[in-house]
């Protein structure tokens, strides 16, 4: 066979939707996964279950693969170093991948380049968050571990120095930044090949709750056109001037005055993307696979009108599979998508998919189904 096998390190949701995309291609997939019960591990023919920490264990896991990917972005980057100079082919590559793994540097590289960021350095001590907070506008600020954080965790909103204390009791660096006082985040996802191909998707508006993406809007509803193409631009210039190769997500911050700052950078298929499943000619995870293998991109624009995602947060309800009759029949057009997730409360299981033309209709769609599924309503 010459069809091509992509290896993605990481077996979360974003290795099992990736792997799903690869199947009408015919793309053979194999999956580094921390466990057997790991989300693609449960659905993937091809798994092997070992420590993506360990180089020995990434050496013979990339055997055999034509290309390496990843899911998440905490592979140590002397191991991906190492990766290429054996030969083997990592797509986003370390140099770019740097940049997601470490907020110091990223923010460092971002201010190189000119694309703006909220206030910001790296801090040394709850005295030294002090002296930054002066130097800014003073407090609350938002400190920030430099790696491992994710969906709200390593990151810390302190309104004076003694809330500053737990943020440095992990023993790695801490990003201190100012609090944007901002209207609304949005989200430019992009996909970039290795010959410099490059597609946007529309910027799409992200509610947060707790420090954990709730919904998606796709596109961001009342985003002035000229403010969508300044992010889909920018978006596209920290692509190219990292060099990313595959699927990046810029989380923005909107401003009252029309500004857009950068709040985080994502070199994987992101949760901001997932409605484009099924609100996209192409979604971000076949987009992701085609760039890695340095395939024609595909069509980014939306199907429709309206798409909006909510994800399935796990709560006291663990028999989700019995909300399936309701939700089904109250609107067929919905779209289920279950990771295969023990439902543990707050942990993200799924999410689900609504869209249409009317954009008041389409979110009470989504809502009603994320909430019944989670148990929190029960008509």
């Amino acid at each position: 066979m010459t069809f091509p096998v992509v290896g993605m390190v990481g077996g979360g949701q974003l290795a099992r939707m990736t792997h799903e995309a690869g199947i009408p291609l015919g793309i053979r997939f194999r999956i580094l996964s921390d466990t057997a019960q790991d989300s693609a591990a449960l659905v993937a023919a091809d798994v092997t279950v070992g420590d993506y920490r360990d180089l020995d264990t990434l050496r013979a896991f990339a055997q055999g693969c034509d290309v390496i990917t990843f899911d998440h972005e905490h592979v140590p980057t002397g191991h991906l170093r190492a990766l290429e100079a054996d030969g083997v082919v990592v797509r986003p590559g370390p140099d770019a991948l740097l940049h997601a793994h470490d907020k110091g540097v990223m923010r460092a590289r971002l201010a190189e380049i000119g694309v703006p960021c909220p206030r910001n350095r790296i801090v040394a001590d709850p005295a030294d968050v002090t002296r930054f907070a002066a130097e800014t506008a003073g407090y609350p600020l938002v400190l920030k571990t430099v790696t491992g954080g994710y969906d709200g965790k390593g990151v810390w909103f302190v309104r004076a120095e003694a809330d500053a204390a737990d943020a440095f009791r992990a023993g790695v660096p801490v990003l201190a930044e100012e609090k944007v006082d901002f209207v609304r985040e949005l989200a430019a996802n992009v996909v970039r090949s290795p010959h410099g191909q490059a597609v946007a998707y529309p910027v799409v508006e992200s509610v947060q709750v707790d420090g954990v993406c709730d919904t998606v809007i796709a596109p961001a509803p009342g985003l002035p056109d000229l403010l969508s193409a300044r992010a889909q631009r920018l978006a596209l210039t920290v692509a190219r001037e990292l060099g990313v190769v595959g699927h990046l997500a810029v989380e923005l911050f909107e401003t009252a005055d029309g500004r857009l700052l950068v709040n985080e950078l994502a070199m994987r298929p992101h949760n901001s993307g997932h409605w484009t499943i099924d609100g996209a000619a192409t979604s971000q995870f076949a987009n992701h696979l085609r760039a890695v293998l340095d395939l024609p991109l595909g069509d980014p624009r939306p199907r429709t009108r309206w798409t909006v995602m909510a994800n399935v947060l796990g709560g006291d309800y663990s028999d989700m599979y019995a909300g399936y009759l309701h939700c089904m029949a109250r609107d067929p057009g919905l779209k289920i998508h279950m990771y295969g997730k023990d439902v543990k409360p707050g942990r993200k299981v799924g999410h689900v998919t609504t869209y249409g033309d009317d954009l008041d209709d389409v979110r009470e769609r989504a809502r009603h189904a994320a909430d019944y599924l989670r148990g929190t309503i029960d008509e």
